[in-house]
């Protein structure tokens, strides 16, 4: 007995869910290196408080990496995140790997968080239109865990 596939408005549109969700995943897979870069590069008086900091939001963006990979799956998709992909793929500049004082890093990290929140939030309108509700959930979600950490990475700036 075939398995039933996620049907949407038709096969264009679950080509199209399929397509976003794998950008953002190269998008997220490559934030995710990211944080750990900044995170094993630190130097300064918050040294602790930073790195423990980082390692949370690595965890985060880790658990959406996975959610939006199980969706493009679910949609009878491909989830492409190999390096090669993501090194090919993501739409974040590639992250400076001279710096270390505390202060650059966090610059950095919220120039890159920035990006992907405001692509994630087009995102969630462009697979609404396709008519499904759940991958815009899905981003939602991710959009506001990359917001309330951009937020945070922000207050450390101030």
């Amino acid at each position: 007995m075939a398995t039933p596939s996620i049907a949407l408005a038709g096969n264009n549109a679950k080509s199209a869910v399929i397509d976003i969700l794998n950008a953002r995943l190269a998008d997220a897979i490559d934030l995710s290196l990211i944080i750990k870069q900044a995170h094993w590069n630190l130097k300064g008086r918050e040294f602790i408080a930073i790195h423990e900091m980082l390692d949370l939001f690595r965890a985060a963006v880790d658990t959406h990496v996975d959610t939006i990979a199980e969706r493009v799956a679910q949609l009878d998709g491909i989830a492409l995140g190999t390096s090669q992909v993501v090194a090919r793929s993501s739409k974040l500049e590639p992250y400076p790997t001279e710096i270390r004082r505390i202060e650059d890093h966090l610059r950095a990290l919220a120039d890159r968080y920035a990006l992907l929140a405001n692509q994630v939030r087009q995102d969630i309108d462009a697979t609404e239109e396709a008519g499904d509700a759940d991958a815009a959930d899905i981003l939602t979600a991710f959009s506001r865990e990359l917001d309330k950490d951009l937020w945070f990475i922000k207050s450390h700036l101030e």
